[in-house]
């Protein structure tokens, strides 16, 4: 069993929703990436989304944006990340990593050595904004031979035949975005996206996971109640933006805790 598999059957003998914090690798800077990853952790995360830096993002809205460029202005690249991840792992077996990006810099790898340095560091799952299901073929099951979980994007625009698709091609879970946009914009109408995930799980037996636009406890805590996993990036990321370089692990620690808090309040 994938860790991730695992850690949701662990929640739900828990009555408990997963919580997904988002970020970037090489945010700020590379040496706080690892020491990042861990402090979420400590702080409640679940499963870990690490963000690929990328040049050209077609679904970050502009807090990730400028966390990219960040971390590209430190010349962090793919390799990098798979090293970050192999760090974080000497100490840490448990908490899984999902890679979260484009697939220029996969393809540039290539998939199938992609896959074998992925698994071999560590990586739990991938999610490749512009692979959708159709196009997967050929990839999906070069990560599942690795045992990598491929991860896919469904949205409140998605129609139920597609919802198959993404049922046959995914693993892992399945990321439901929340709103018509990029992350981090708008505000949340929570009853309609609550009224978007029965279907999903008529078609789906895979968790599902709910993010972009979530920004708070209150919003976290509304959604742990009918989502799987609770996926917060860009709220995350502005806390890093915000915060002086020697806070930063601090401020993210308090602010995960109170997410988890609100999470499992009664």
């Amino acid at each position: 069993m994938s860790r991730i598999s695992s850690i949701f059957e662990q929640l739900k003998a828990q009555h408990k929703t997963a919580l997904i914090p988002f970020v970037t690798a090489g945010d700020p800077d590379p040496q706080l990436t690892v020491p990042i990853l861990h402090a979420l952790a400590a702080a409640g995360a679940d499963i870990i989304e690490l963000g690929v830096p990328f040049s050209d993002p077609m679904a970050d809205g502009p807090t990730i944006q400028r966390a990219s460029e960040r971390a590209l202005k430190h010349h962090v690249g793919l390799k990098d990340v798979l090293a970050m991840v192999a760090e974080f792992r000497k100490t840490n077996a448990v908490t899984p990593i999902v890679l979260m990006g484009y697939a220029n810099p996969v393809e540039h790898m290539g998939y199938e050595t992609f896959a074998r340095n992925a698994a071999a560091a560590g990586v739990d799952g991938v999610l490749t904004v512009d692979i959708p299901p159709e196009e997967s073929t050929g990839v999906a099951d070069v990560f599942a031979a690795r045992g990598v979980d491929m991860i896919f994007l469904l949205s409140p625009t998605t129609p139920e035949a597609r919802i198959n698709v993404v049922a046959q091609k995914a693993s892992g879970f399945v990321y439901y975005v929340s709103l018509k946009g990029v992350t981090g914009s708008a505000s949340l109408d929570l009853a309609e996206v609550a009224s978007h995930i029965p279907a999903i799980r008529e078609h789906c037996g895979l968790p599902v996971g709910v993010g972009f636009g979530v920004r708070d406890g209150e919003t976290a805590h509304a959604i742990a109640q009918f989502a799987d996993a609770v996926v917060i990036g860009s709220r995350i990321v502005q806390e890093i933006e915000n915060s002086p370089r020697e806070q930063v692990i601090e401020n993210l620690g308090t602010f995960v805790r109170g997410i988890r808090a609100a999470m499992d309040a009664q």
